[in-house]
């Protein structure tokens, strides 16, 4: 398609987000992209927010979330001149349910590991010791319900997954450790599978010392778990153990850490578009798509 016919084409059908105009015209979404971030005629609205995600693939690790790519797809709305009072009534819209969507799921996490604790026999030592952390998506009113495979069965789920962290005490015995992994394990398969749901629980749990130990942030891991423990809401169980672990997040520097990595997100990702907006349409490869996507996106259904 050319620049004039996407134009006629918001013209007609405008505002659309990315993923509705990448169905219109048929195009592939990085030509599309660079295409309209070229033609001063296309006014963008993008609502949501950007927050510091940790990828390997980029040098110092640090990105935003969600990529251009995502951004453009899901919480980009574009249109014309004459369509501006209509394109910021359709980005509120918009707003308002991606924060519906992030609702439902963060009640569904918290109702599911709710769930999980009066399903043990040893509840109450569990609810006592144990304190259930929401991050990811949810956290910043960003999820989305695009279709995407699960990593380890392939089964599709609907979009962002409930990212989960479980901090125990030290003293929690072993036993009690297991049986709970073993609970959110049924529940995560339940959500997975379940045709009404279709919901991917990302957990893991790990114990004080474990944290402690991460908070060091000397390993790209580490910076991982950190960079979630910052950012987590308290979710389900002991109120003070949460309120330690924030502590220990600020006795070790870590909010300061990750702003720093943020502050260098942001640079990045302005670095990245001029140079992905220097490519001609046709001429994005593998060398570049890093820069526009992750490797997870690479696989959702649009």
């Amino acid at each position: 398609m050319t620049a004039d016919e996407i134009i006629r084409l918001l013209e007609q059908e405008g505002p659309l987000t990315g993923a509705q105009l990448v169905e219109a015209t048929g195009m592939e979404v990085f030509a599309l992209w660079s295409t309209c971030k070229k033609l001063p005629a296309v006014r963008f609205d993008i609502v949501g927010t950007r927050f510091l995600r940790l990828d390997r693939a980029v040098h110092g690790y640090a990105r935003l979330s969600p990529s251009i790519r995502r951004e453009f797809l899901t919480y980009t709305l574009l249109g014309v001149e004459s369509q501006i009072k209509l394109l910021k009534e359709r980005a509120a819209a918009l707003k308002s349910e991606i924060k519906r969507i992030s609702c439902a799921k963060l009640e569904l996490a918290r109702e599911s590991m709710a769930s999980v604790v009066v399903s043990l026999e040893e509840r109450n030592a569990i609810i006592d010791k144990t304190c259930f952390i929401i991050a990811g998506d949810v956290v910043y009113n960003m999820s989305h319900t695009v279709p995407r495979p699960e990593k380890s069965t392939g089964e599709m789920v609907r979009g962002s997954d409930l990212d989960i962290i479980a901090i125990v005490e030290d003293d929690l015995p072993d036993s009690l450790f297991k049986a709970l992994d073993k609970a959110i394990y049924r529940k995560k398969h339940f959500l997975l599978v379940h045709p009404d749901y279709r919901e991917e629980i990302d957990y893991i749990i790990k114990n004080m010392t474990r944290a402690r130990e991460q908070v060091r942030f000397d390993s790209f891991e580490a910076m991982v778990a950190c960079k979630i423990l910052r950012e987590g809401k308290l979710l389900h169980g002991s109120p003070p153990l949460f309120g330690r672990v924030k502590d220990l997040l600020e006795e070790f520097q870590i909010p300061q850490k990750l702003d720093e990595m943020e502050r260098q997100a942001l640079l990045g990702r302005a670095a990245a578009e001029r140079y992905l907006l220097d490519l001609p349409a046709d001429s994005f490869d593998s060398e570049s798509f890093h820069l526009f996507y992750t490797r997870e996106e690479g696989e959702e259904i649009y």
